[in-house]
C-alpha cells in the first residue's frame, strides 16, 4: 500500500454535492454488508437515505473528508429531534437522568449525538482522526458543550480508536434489540491538539 500524502486531504462541513460519495463509503461499511470477518475493521450500522443527510446537512451537522476531490470519510453529529427518528437513540435518551460525566447536566438540549463516524479502509491508522475530529469539534463547541455517542461492543475498532486516540470516556452501557452497547461521553471544549 502505498503512504497516505495528508497534505491532499481537505476537511469540510458536507454539502449536497457530497451526498454522492457518502453512500458510496456508507454501503462499503455498512454492517449488513460485511461478512463476520470484515466486521472486526469495523463498520457503521446506520443506513441514511438522500432524505436523512440532506436534513442532516441543513443543521450543518455533516462532515467530510476528501483526497483530490474523492470523499474518503464522514463524520455525523445532530440534535436529538435529527436522531431520535430511529427508536434506539430514544431508548438511549431514557439513561440519560442516570448518567454522569464531568459536571455536565445530561440531557438533549445541552448536548448532540456525535456519529457514525467511517473513515475509509486506505485511510485509518494514517493519523486522519485526530484532525478530522477536531475540524468537528470545534465546529459543533459553537452550539453544544458536550457530544455523546454509543458504540456496539463487539465493534472494539471503533471502541479502541474512540477511548484511546480520541479521548471519549465510557460513562455507561444499553442493551436494545438484543444487542449491548457502551455510551460514551465527550468535552467538546477539550481539545485533542495543542493550540
Amino acid at each position: 500500500m502505498n503512504p497516505i500524502n495528508t497534505a491532499t486531504i481537505e476537511l469540510k462541513i458536507a454539502d449536497y454535492s457530497h451526498i454522492d460519495g457518502i453512500l458510496v463509503l456508507q454501503e462499503l461499511y455498512l454492517v449488513d454488508n460485511l461478512s463476520a470477518e470484515e466486521k472486526k475493521a469495523g463498520f457503521v450500522t446506520t443506513r441514511f437515505s438522500v432524505e436523512q443527510l440532506q436534513a442532516i446537512i441543513d443543521q450543518k451537522g455533516l462532515f467530510i473528508a476528501s483526497d483530490k476531490g474523492v470523499l474518503i470519510a464522514y463524520i455525523f453529529a445532530g440534535d436529538w429531534a435529527y436522531y431520535c427518528q430511529w427508536p434506539i437513540f430514544s431508548h438511549m435518551i431514557t439513561y440519560f437522568p442516570n448518567l454522569q460525566f464531568k459536571n455536565f447536566d445530561i440531557n438533549t438540549t445541552e448536548s448532540f449525538q456525535y456519529g457514525p463516524i467511517c473513515i475509509h479502509a486506505d485511510y485509518r491508522g494514517k493519523g486522519i482522526i485526530i484532525p478530522f475530529f477536531e475540524f468537528m469539534r470545534k465546529e459543533m463547541l459553537k452550539r453544544f458543550p458536550l457530544g455523546l455517542t454509543f458504540i456496539n461492543k463487539i465493534n472494539i475498532p471503533s471502541l479502541q480508536a474512540h477511548t484511546k486516540k480520541l479521548k471519549w470516556s465510557i460513562i455507561g452501557e444499553f442493551e436494545y434489540n438484543t444487542n449491548q452497547y457502551f455510551i460514551l461521553a465527550y468535552d467538546m471544549s477539550e481539545p485533542l491538539i495543542e493550540q
